[in-house]
């Protein structure tokens, strides 16, 4: 998967040198804070702002395992990431308000449905505070069949430094991150699913 490198728009107004200076490297500060290390291989698409939180701890990273967690599915069970172990997980921070979200969803369960028999499972944690009063209707709408998972807290989000949706994370069988990838993208084009097959090591 190639990387998509952000960038940073030009500030178009009308502000004195001295102020224009310094909003933008205000910007610039807000913008990488807790950014250190920032892996290689993210991939940027479109993606929608989540209210900024602090990180639980630091923030996850390609090469390093997954965190654990616990958090209650859309049908009443309590799930693990832990529990994937020996599975490819499709770890994705989603929510029903956001566009880009909702793009993306339909590729990702094409892709569940032709690779779960070799080992492919999708968790999609939900941040709605309402939970399964808005993601039950959203699944059944999109005919979704993959776990859908609820994090009304943002917990799960902020332990993952989870600033914009979506973002996902595929962590190989060993429970180890192999690339963090933020916005939609069209999960059935060749790149994306060569990518999987790799990890799953499908010929």
């Amino acid at each position: 998967m190639k990387v998509v490198p952000y960038a940073l728009r030009p500030l178009s107004l009308a502000l004195p040198p001295s102020l224009l200076s310094c909003l933008c490297l205000l910007a610039v500060l807000t913008t990488f804070i807790g950014c250190d290390d920032v892996p290689d291989n993210e991939l940027t698409g479109d993606q929608v702002a989540v209210p900024a939180a602090p990180v639980l701890t630091e923030a996850p990273r390609v090469g390093h395992l997954a965190p654990d967690f616990v958090l209650n599915t859309l049908d009443g069970r309590e799930v693990r990431l832990s529990d994937y172990r020996g599975h490819v997980v499709f770890l994705n921070f989603w929510a029903t308000w956001c566009g880009p979200c909702k793009v993306e969803m339909p590729t990702m369960e094409r892709l569940y449905r032709e690779y779960r028999r070799q080992g492919f499972a999708i968790l999609a944690v939900s941040g709605d505070p309402e939970g399964p009063a808005v993601t039950k209707p959203y699944r059944e709408a999109l005919g979704l069949t993959f776990t859908i998972a609820h994090d009304p807290d943002a917990v799960v989000m902020r332990l993952y430094g989870v600033r914009t949706l979506p973002v996902t994370f595929l962590v190989d069988r060993e429970g180890v991150i192999t690339h963090q990838i933020f916005g939609a993208r069209d999960w059935q084009d060749t790149e994306a699913r060569d990518g999987i097959r790799r990890l799953l090591k499908i010929r």
